[in-house]
This record gives C-alpha cells, structure tokens and sequence, in this order.
C-alpha cells in the first residue's frame, strides 16, 4: 500500500492518496483544488488515479475533485445521501470499494454535516482490522467536527450535533484502538475549537485524550462540542455551496494579468478591491490608500475570505514573483474575481505619492504611554473569543477580526482607535479595513497582546 498524506499549512487541511502499488490503481481523497501534486507522485510512482473521494461538501476551501476528475478522469464519490449538479459515485454505509489488495471501506457519520463519511483503509482484503480511517472533518486530533456551520441552511446546530453524537458512539467509537487516525484538518482550523497540531493519532489515544469522545451522554456532548466554537469565516457558506456545483476549473499555471497603474485605478474605480499581500511591516511604511493588509505570509486566504466578498474584482499587490501564488491561494477559496495584479507596485508608489498613506503601528509602550494620555482611545481586541476570554487589555472592546466589516457600526469612526490581536498580522487586516470604512486615526499594536503581557509583566 502507498499512503501519502498532504498537509497545507496556510488552510491547516489534510489530503490524501492511497494506491494499491500492486496494481497501480488510486484514489485521492478531500484534494486541495492546485492539483498538481497528486499528479506528480502519481506519475512518479506509475499509479492511476481512478477515484476523488470526498468525505463531505467542505466549507473551508473548495475542493479539487472537478480539477482531477478533468485530468484523470476519475470518477468523484461522495456518501449517498450528497445532492450535486455534477455526476458522481453514490457509496453506501458499509460499501466496499477494492484497488487489489488494499480496500476502503465507506462509513456514513453524519454530524458535521449530513453527508459526512469516513473511510476505513485496509492494507488487504482479508485484514481482521483496518489500518487507519480517514475521518474527514467528523474526527480530529483533539476535537470533533463542529456541527454549527450549517445551520443556516437547513439543519439546526443541536441537530447536527445530536447527528455527530450518534456518529461517534455507534460508529467511531466502534473501530479498533488501533486504528490509526487520519483528520482532513490540524490546528488553526476554524472547524473545531480544540485541534491538535498532531496530524496523525489512533482511535485508543482519542479514547483517552479527545474531550468529546469523554462526554458521559448526548446532552453533555451535544453542550461540550458547540459551546466556544471560533467564528466562523464569511465564506464558509460561498464554499459549502460552491462544493455542489458545477463551476469553472482552476489553471495553477496561468499567470494573473499585470496591470498598470491607470488599468489599477480603473478596476478600483469600478468597485475592485486592492489586497495588498505585504508584510505589516512594509504596509505600514507606505501603501495605496484604500489597500487592504492580508500578508502573504500568513492565513492569506482565510482572512481575506473574512473580510471582502466573494463578488467583487480583486487586484492583488504583492512582492515580485509572488502574483501567482497570491492568484492561486485566493483560488483555493473560489475567489476566482482575480483581475490581475499592480505591476511594478514600488515605482507606482513613488510616481503617485499623493495617493499613498503610512499606517501607525505602536508598540506595546506606545500604546501605554498613549492610553495615559487619550482618554477617549476606543480599544478593539479582534482575536477570537476564545482568546479574548482568557485575558485581554482592559476596556477593551472584542470584535473577531472576520466580524469587523459586519459590526463596523458599532465603533465610533471619529475616535482614535488602537486593536490588536495576539501579535500583529490579524491587527493590520483589521486596521486597514477599518481605514477604507471611514475611520481616521487607526492603529495596531506591534506584537499585540503577547507584546502588552510581557511588557505589563516587566513592568
């Protein structure tokens, strides 16, 4: 057996691709929507990719299976119970599927969402138990799939809930101690609230150590595992529906159209949005006003999910040689409205100063000294509320950073106003949003609430 497990840091979602290397035969299951690498190992490794397996409509990235069933021709399956405007391969609870000696086994859990399923990988047909169980976003390292995204299109978040409980129980809990443990998402993930950074476990460490796997009863589950769920980004619902779909294909090879600065202003005039994909640090120093902040080097594509639309034209600034993987990441979240890219970003700065701005970045003694001497600073903490509830600069105000283009009104743009978030990158996209809604003096904090607490401590 080929087991090869693919792990995208900037979204924290796993894939992967098993293969029968006696026969060549191979499936990919919950790919990432830039396919080329599972062609690449699949090429190299003589295997056929003749199933894109989904183990349910994912919300957090739009999924690659129309890309590789276009260039492999392989057949996609989802759980029988799915509704798609494509064709696909209905499986059934319990359904066997054999690429030689190495079969997968199709388990229905619904709870994440209604369609969802597992896939029990056995190395050989004959095998007492199997060696590990792909758990898509129903089993985490640490958690369990949240059951609230989909409750504003047609289930209720404790229906769904009462729907993983049974999952778990009748289901997971049912599969050897040793199986191993393979989620579709780690740590950073906005679809649980407790993940691990560990990408792989078995169902006996789960036993011991996953707190809703430990619930006594379904009440005590259902409480536990929608209780302190992350915000869930703005385009979670665009993704969730778009997984349905029939919908254009991604090309990971074309280049974005380079633009000039008059082709630039046009697009913004015409309603695009300038993402500037810069570090903080050098949007800081000088950037077009009106830009928004979402570093390149950061969750790119989640937050800017989070605060711009899914229908409006996007004109990206970003370093040389990194127009491509800007165009791409945004793809991985169907945020297709790429219209192309500032060309020569530095010399249009230099050559239309008057349209450029610096942004005021404090450091946590800054913002000390400041708060002493203005009183009317309105304090903005734009982490999630988990993290606002363990502890947060005093007075402040929380509002997640996904939710500031929502809740805008409730900030008073004629005050100067400092957020944060826990060290800076989430604070610049927050700050940048809140310039191009109206707000005057805006700031973050430089090092955020790490920096505060050390500084507070060293006081």
């Amino acid at each position: 057996m080929k087991f090869e497990q693919y792990y995208l840091e900037c979204l924290s979602h796993a894939s992967y691709l098993v293969a029968d290397e006696t026969t060549g035969r191979a499936v990919v299951v919950d790919p990432q929507r830039d396919i080329s690498q599972y062609l690449a190992d699949a090429e190299s490794a003589g295997l056929t990719i003749e199933l894109v397996i989904q183990t349910h409509f994912h919300a957090d990235f739009v999924s690659g299976h129309l890309e590789l069933a276009e260039a492999t021709g392989a057949k996609i399956v989802y759980s029988s119970i799915a509704e798609t405007e494509f064709d696909y391969m209905a499986v059934g609870d319990g359904e066997r599927y054999s690429l030689g000696e190495v079969t997968l086994e199709f388990i229905h859990t619904p709870g994440h969402t209604p369609e969802s399923m597992t896939i029990a990988v056995y190395e050989r047909a004959d095998d007492a138990e199997p060696y590990g169980v792909l758990t898509g976003d129903t089993l985490f390292i640490g958690d369990v799939g949240r059951p609230d995204l989909l409750a504003s299109i047609g289930f209720t978040r404790d229906q769904l809930a009462e729907m993983l409980y049974n999952s778990i129980e009748t289901k997971i809990k049912k599969l050897p101690d040793t199986t191993k443990v393979f989620p579709a998402h780690g740590a950073g993930s906005a679809c649980g609230k407790n993940l691990s950074t560990e990408l792989v476990s078995t169902i006996g460490e789960q036993r011991e150590t996953n707190y809703a796997l430990g619930a006594p009863d379904k009440q005590t589950f259902i409480e536990m595992v929608t209780e302190g769920q992350p915000p869930a980004p703005e385009y979670f619902v665009y993704n969730a529906i778009l997984n349905r779909q029939e919908r254009e294909l991604l090309d990971e090879e074309e280049m974005p159209a380079a633009l000039s600065f008059e082709q630039m202003r046009a697009a913004l005039a015409s309603g695009a949005v300038l993402l500037d994909g810069r570090d903080p640090e050098d949007f800081a120093r000088g950037h077009f006003k009106g830009a928004i902040n979402i570093g390149l080097a950061g969750r790119y594509a989640e937050f800017a999910g989070s605060v711009i639309k899914p229908d409006v034209d996007i004109v990206l600034m970003v370093d040389d040689d990194f127009e491509l993987e800007a165009k791409v990441r945004l793809g991985r979240i169907g945020f297709d409205r790429v219209v192309g890219y500032l060309s020569e970003p530095l010399k249009a700065m230099l050559d239309h100063q008057d349209m450029v701005q610096t942004a005021s970045r404090l450091t946590a003694v800054d913002y000390t000294e400041r708060s002493r001497e203005i009183a009317d600073i309105q304090l903005v903490d734009v982490r999630n509320p988990g993290e606002f509830s363990l502890g947060s600069i005093p007075d402040s105000i929380s509002i997640p950073v996904g939710q500031i283009p929502g809740r805008v009104d409730e900030l008073d743009p004629n005050r100067p106003t400092v957020v944060f978030c826990a060290g800076g990158y989430r604070s610049s996209v927050a700050a940048s949003v809140l310039r191009t809604a109206g707000f005057g003096d805006v700031s973050d904090i430089r090092g955020g609430y790490t920096a505060w607490s050390e500084t507070v401590q060293s006081a």
